[in-house]
């Protein structure tokens, strides 16, 4: 994939799709589920505090364009059988399943690795890593089932290119960019099932405030400022782009590969 710039989804680009987008209730995922329920897609609201989820649910409410379904889940805690449970309730409530965009993210913050815990190792790889490869496996075969399904995974710079301090964060979101290159693979013989990973980069987000408390909020660009790539990849217009690592910095983003 080249570079692109300028794209403009059409209304109804995922007009009678369900999406499940995970850390919903704020950022990024926020941004997305209320862009992705602006464009006619059924919306399901993952998180882990309901109070946060209620109230984007409510967001898309109002707009009576579009419906939104709340599943709390924790993903730190979760195991199979969690993940599995959460599939076969998206079947039964909704029938189908034909994206997911795994945003949910966690850092314990920065420190020298020999600072670094093995709880605090074992938190970041199950929220970051493992528990977006469960569950996108525990929906699988909802996926294999619709016409153009895609999976967007979250990628970061500091997993792209490694550095001091980012530690166990920044092994799992490596892990993440090697997980799409192994899962586009296996996809390949499958024309109507994608996956790629998406780096924001720099954003406005409460993850960013976290990691970069003295950071000037107003010069960073906001989530709402990237939602053309998240409908481009989430949508029919990428359904060739498979296994890709893609770099958006506001309308305008690049594939990690070319670069």
């Amino acid at each position: 994939m080249n570079k692109i710039k300028g794209y403009s989804a059409t209304k109804d680009l995922l007009k009678d799709r369900v999406i499940l987008v995970t850390g919903a209730g704020q950022g990024l995922g926020r941004a997305a589920a209320l862009t992705y329920a602006d464009y006619g897609a059924t919306v399901i609201l993952h998180g882990r505090q309901v109070e946060k989820l209620e109230q984007v649910y409510d967001e898309i409410e109002a707009t009576n364009k579009a419906q939104a379904i709340i599943y709390p889940l924790d993903l730190e805690k979760a195991e199979d059988k969690d993940f599995k449970v959460m599939a076969q309730a998206i079947d039964q409530q909704l029938g189908r399943l034909d994206g997911i965009l795994h945003n949910a993210a966690s850092v314990s913050g920065l420190s020298p690795l020999e600072n670094q815990t093995l709880e605090q190792w074992r938190s970041m790889l199950q929220i970051n890593l493992i528990a977006p490869f469960a569950l996108t496996r525990a929906c699988s075969p909802l996926l294999k089932a619709s016409p153009d399904a895609c999976v967007i995974m979250t990628a970061t710079t500091f997993g792209h290119n490694p550095t001091a301090y980012w530690g166990g964060f920044a092994v799992a979101k490596a892990g993440i960019e090697a997980l799409v290159k192994i899962q586009a693979d296996e996809w390949e013989v499958l024309p109507d099932i994608r996956i790629n990973a998406l780096i924001p980069g720099p954003v406005n987000t409460p993850q960013r405030a976290k990691t970069h408390p003295g950071e000037v909020k107003d010069t960073l660009i906001q989530p709402e400022d990237l939602m053309p790539a998240y409908l481009y990849l989430m949508g029919p217009d990428s359904k060739k782009i498979s296994g890709q690592i893609v770099f958006c910095q506001s309308n305008e983003w690049y594939d990690c590969d070319g670069l």
